[in-house]
């Protein structure tokens, strides 16, 4: 067998979406025996999905030939191949795709899901976080808002919520002029704690809430930020303190706050996350499927945090392709915590895919298909294809 063509296919998503800019980004492999293979990329901007898309549509000259079974040849060879542009960024997540893709299709070649490909089942169903809809929590009926997003998550089965209570302006926020803001103002504070506390009150106390900062803070403020947070709502994790490019910063978090840190969204491969477990910077880490090197790089970044007890939970803010191959990863791991999702309802998902993801009772139930185990609905994907 051989790759005989790789397509990337950036499409619209429903104007219901959870996708806050509009679209997913997926990666098709195509054979010569008829095998198909899909993996996702889906980047944080419009921008960059259109770079990574040309990018991924110049692999045809690299890996056309190849054989699909060989995951970890062409993993290196693609990620190696961009040597002097970086490694890291727009070259993990193209890695990351593909090799999504491959797996699909080794899959799919042994009539296997991808998890028993990657050793077996340690759990029978994938736990998972998710989020509220946050729209109008600051708003003169906040309080309802809250309540109201709130129950559905307790109501749907999940144990676990992320949010972000800190307003986004210009305190806190990159000005107009590129530099880091890295604060927050004194009605910021406040927002930030009455809603953290709201949120405790409507949840429980066996609910664990997730605060996501985004990397947005400078040491200081980071610091305060986390306390008062854990003060108004006993939360469970504090998420991306500080900006990614300073461990010297997030060393300096970590040091003065009681509640556990998590990183990892923005870390690339699993050189990058040395550091993290060497110099004991995180509680979690929580690398993203397709960006950080794709399946093969999450299982060894999830072995290598093994090794120094550290739960993995992978970070998700895209498609179906992405929640599904993070946790076939996950369900054969160990140290896992949690896979995110963007909404408790993955409805959203179902024009894509053709047969809806069961997320029943706050958890991932995997489909039993060969490999990733689902298809992909090719009417809509050629009907809203971004050109």
């Amino acid at each position: 067998m051989k790759i005989r063509k790789i397509t990337p296919w950036l499409v619209k998503t429903p104007k219901a979406s959870n996708s806050s800019w509009g679209e997913y980004f997926f990666v098709e492999v195509n054979t010569d025996e008829g095998i198909s293979g899909w993996g996702e990329i889906t980047t944080t901007s419009h921008m960059a999905n259109r770079a990574v898309s040309d990018i991924t549509q110049r692999l045809n000259e690299l890996l056309i030939g190849e054989d699909p079974a060989q995951i970890e040849r062409i993993w290196n060879k693609t990620f190696r191949a961009f040597t002097y542009m970086g490694t890291r960024g727009a070259t993990s997540h193209v890695v990351s795709g593909i090799d999504i893709a491959l797996w699909d299709i080794r899959g799919k070649m042994l009539n296997l899901p991808v998890y028993e490909l990657l050793g077996g089942k340690v759990r029978d169903d994938v736990l998972l976080y998710t989020h509220p809809n946050q729209q109008g929590w600051n708003g003169e009926n906040g309080r309802e808002r809250i309540e109201e997003e709130v129950r559905k998550i307790v109501n749907s089965g999940h144990t676990s919520m992320k949010f972000d209570p800190i307003p986004h302006d210009e305190s806190t926020d990159t000005r107009a002029d590129g530099y880091l803001a890295g604060g927050v103002s004194k009605r910021g504070w406040q927002i930030a704690s009455e809603t953290t506390a709201t949120v405790r009150e409507f949840a429980g106390p066996e609910m664990e809430i997730l605060i996501d900062a985004h990397g947005r803070f400078n040491v200081p403020t980071a610091i305060r930020l986390c306390n008062a947070l854990e003060d108004a709502g006993q939360i469970d994790w504090f998420e991306e303190p500080v900006p990614v490019e300073s461990y010297h910063a997030l060393s300096q978090v970590r040091d003065k706050v009681n509640v556990p840190i998590s990183v990892g969204e923005r870390l690339h491969t699993r050189w990058q996350f040395v550091e993290i477990f060497e110099q004991e910077l995180a509680d979690f880490v929580m690398p993203d499927v397709t960006w950080t090197g794709g399946i093969s790089e999450l299982k060894k970044i999830s072995t290598m945090a093994e090794a120094y007890y550290i739960p993995v939970s992978p970070h998700d803010a895209s498609g179906p392709i992405n929640v599904l191959a993070g946790a076939h990863v996950m369900i054969t791991v160990p140290n896992f915590y949690r896979v995110e999702t963007a909404n408790a309802d993955l409805s959203n998902y179902n024009v894509f895919i053709q047969t809806p993801l069961d997320n029943s009772g706050g958890s991932l139930h995997m489909p039993e298909a060969p490999g990733l185990g689902i298809e992909m609905n090719m009417d809509y994907l050629k009907a809203n294809k971004v050109e």
